[in-house]
């Protein structure tokens, strides 16, 4: 008979990846049906059930603070997305009218060629190119990339 105390030992599983969350499959989750159609304005946001950040943003909520519960596995375990408590989602934020205008600065700097002053819809190779294609190229832009300038009144893009 083994007289030795083992106090020490800890039983190891050597296929657990440390996560301990609990794991869904596609519409497998708590709620997750009722929050796909919620989502895509099917019916209403459910009291209970775990969501995705997407789905979160998408109904006008944020996870809050709080951390995730569990994960959702899609394709066969290759992609996998954290899901949060949708009863501890809070509203998300509105940005201030300061904030608006500070993400619009800083949008007209990367949407703006410094050769013609144009702004453009759609951000420009300043790094690589140091301008915009037309000036590039030698043409005028065309007038469905190219942002008017109207009134002052509210311009932003964000």
């Amino acid at each position: 008979m083994d007289s030795r105390v083992d106090h020490g030992l800890v039983d190891v599983d050597p296929y657990d990846n440390g996560d301990g969350f609990p794991e869904f499959g596609n519409l497998q989750a708590p709620g997750a049906v009722a929050i796909a159609a919620a989502v895509r304005g099917k019916g209403g946001i459910p009291a209970e059930g775990l969501a995705t950040r997407r789905q979160l943003r998408a109904l006008g909520l944020s996870p809050g603070g709080h951390g995730t519960v569990a994960r959702l596995i899609c394709r066969g375990g290759t992609r996998w997305a954290w899901l949060y408590r949708l009863d501890l989602a809070v509203p998300k934020r509105t940005p201030t009218l300061a904030q608006e205008a500070a993400l619009d600065r800083a949008m007209a700097a990367r949407q703006t060629c410094p050769k013609c002053l144009t702004r453009y819809y759609a951000c420009l190779p300043l790094r690589t190119q140091g301008h915009c294609d037309p000036c590039e190229l030698g043409i005028t832009p065309s007038p469905d990339t190219v942002m008017i300038p109207g009134p002052a009144v509210h311009q932003l893009a964000a």
